[in-house]
C-alpha cells in the first residue's frame, strides 16, 4: 500500500509541478559613438565577452564610431592597442565573422558621410530606426553605451 501511495504521489508531482523555469535570453545592445580607440576596442571587448558568456548581441556604430565599418577604413580604428595589438576595426570584424552578432552604422551615418553602402564592410548595413528603436525596448536587453 506503501509504495502504491508513493507511486501516486510521485506521478502527481511530476504532472502538477510548475515546469523548470529556462534562463530568459540575455541580449545587449552595444552603442558606440566615441572618436576614442581604447574605448572602441573596449566596446568590442565587453561585447565579445558577453557574447561568450552566452547574450544575444547587436552593435551599433554611430559619429566617428561608423568609420570602424569603412572598408577604407581611418587609422584611428585600424592601428593595434596594447596590451594584444589588436586594433577596434579587427575586434568588431572578428565578432561580426565568428558570432551571430549584427553590426550596423546609425541611418544618419552614410548620408552625412556622403558615402555609399558599398563603401562598408561585408556584413554590415545602416540601422533602421524603428527596428533599432523596438530593439532597445527588449524587456531583457541592456544597452552599452560607448
Amino acid at each position: 500500500m506503501k509504495k502504491f501511495l508513493f507511486a501516486v504521489l510521485g506521478i502527481f508531482s511530476v504532472l502538477f509541478s510548475p515546469p523548470a523555469l529556462a534562463e530568459p535570453q540575455k541580449n545587449i545592445v552595444t552603442i558606440v559613438t566615441s572618436q576614442n580607440a581604447e574605448t572602441q576596442l573596449m566596446a568590442m571587448v565587453l561585447t565579445m565577452q558577453a557574447v561568450q558568456q552566452g547574450a544575444n548581441a547587436h552593435i551599433l556604430l554611430c559619429g566617428d564610431a561608423g568609420d570602424m565599418a569603412l572598408k577604407d577604413a581611418p587609422k584611428t580604428v585600424t592601428a593595434p592597442q596594447k596590451p594584444k595589438g589588436m586594433s577596434p576595426q579587427k575586434l568588431m570584424k572578428l565578432i561580426l565573422e565568428k558570432t551571430n552578432t549584427k553590426v550596423e552604422v546609425c541611418a544618419l551615418y552614410l548620408p552625412n558621410k556622403d558615402m555609399k553602402p558599398s563603401e562598408l564592410l561585408d556584413g554590415i548595413t545602416a540601422a533602421n530606426p524603428q527596428k533599432m528603436g523596438k530593439r532597445l525596448l527588449v524587456d531583457n536587453v541592456r544597452i552599452l553605451s560607448f
